[in-house]
């Protein structure tokens, strides 16, 4: 009885991450259609509150990764306030991101609190999965996504030199609501499968499956709770992404959101990669900035962007670690 009390906690924690997860993570996903004018404030949550629900059930291999490739908990209780200590540092991290108006990571808060709980437990980190499944992805994808934004909007730029601004920007306000649309269906396909991915592993850590398969109830629960949080908008870091790092027009709005779509696509349903969207979202802006010139950019917002992203697996993993510690003093 005890056991599925804290299965049940953990189940809980688990969607209250993936709440959070959205209300972080709807900043990147209406933040270029919002800034361009694409869409108006209300049409772009919506719209990304739809994709991310159907995105949700259009893939399991991201969550088969963060549930097999990560940590290896031991069976039974210790095994579940691992999980329940990870969420929490995630949970903490992403709020505090969220408060400061700083576009971070919900995918590496997680892994964090993972490896941090794991670190202090009798579980034990899979490194070899973490550099592979983790740390190459996180380093590739936002990357990928600066070169992707950048050769897209020099495409743009060359397609349309001869073109008046007034029909560019006319054309591409249009595109934008089936780039958009997409953003959020990658968006979906990513962060939802990483609350399944822990709601998997706690049932195998219990004893209720054997295997990493998800469940139909928990791709609903998840797609619920992940569009619930894109629902409430996020608007502190809507006005980082849109106003302080670079200015976005529709050519621009469209360049970031087509390279992040093609990105979350490949590495959710062929590379089965957890990566982190906002990353690669906030570098396919900077590299559609940079296809006109570098002083597009503001660099020193950018940098103290790359700052908080660098913080975010060490802040979230010592919460974790902490949590961790309390739960065990007190026994629970």
């Amino acid at each position: 009885m005890l056991l599925e009390s804290a299965l049940l906690a953990v189940v809980a924690a688990a969607l209250v991450f993936a709440f959070t997860n959205g209300l972080h993570d709807a900043a990147h996903t209406i933040v270029t259609s919002v800034a361009s004018r694409a869409l108006t404030p209300q049409v772009a949550i919506a719209l990304a509150v739809l994709m991310n629900l159907l995105g949700a059930f259009l893939g399991e291999g991201v969550a088969r990764t963060i549930g097999q490739d990560i940590i290896s908990p031991v069976h039974g209780g210790d095994g579940l306030a691992v999980l329940f200590a990870a969420l929490c540092g995630a949970v903490v991290w992403n709020v505090f991101a969220w408060y400061r108006g700083m576009p971070s990571s919900a995918s590496h808060a997680l892994v964090g609190g993972m490896v941090g709980a794991a670190l202090v437990s009798s579980s034990s980190v899979d490194w070899r999965g973490l550099a592979t499944s983790f740390l190459v992805p996180m380093v590739v994808a936002p990357l990928l996504g600066w070169l992707l934004g950048y050769l897209i909007m020099l495409a743009i730029l060359w397609l349309f030199r001869n073109t008046a601004p007034r029909s560019v920007n006319r054309g591409f306000k249009l595109a934008q609501s089936v780039s958009a649309a997409t953003l959020a269906l990658g968006n979906g396909l990513q962060d939802a499968q990483k609350t399944m991915g822990i709601v998997v592993l706690a049932l195998v850590t219990v004893g209720h499956q054997s295997d990493y398969t998800v469940p139909k109830w928990a791709v609903a629960c998840a797609a619920v709770a992940v569009s619930l949080g894109t629902a409430t908008g996020g608007w502190r870091i809507v006005r980082t992404l849109g106003r302080r790092v670079s200015r976005i027009d529709p050519a621009r709005g469209f360049a970031a959101e087509a390279a992040v779509s093609l990105i979350t696509g490949f590495t959710s349903l062929v590379w089965h990669a957890p990566i982190s969207s906002t990353h690669t979202t906030t570098s396919a802006i900077v590299g559609a900035g940079t296809a006109r010139r570098l002083a597009e950019v503001r660099w020193p917002v950018f940098v103290d962007i790359v700052k908080f992203w660098l913080l975010t697996v060490p802040a979230s993993g010592a919460v974790a670690a902490c949590v961790y510690g309390l739960l065990r003093l007190t026994g629970l």
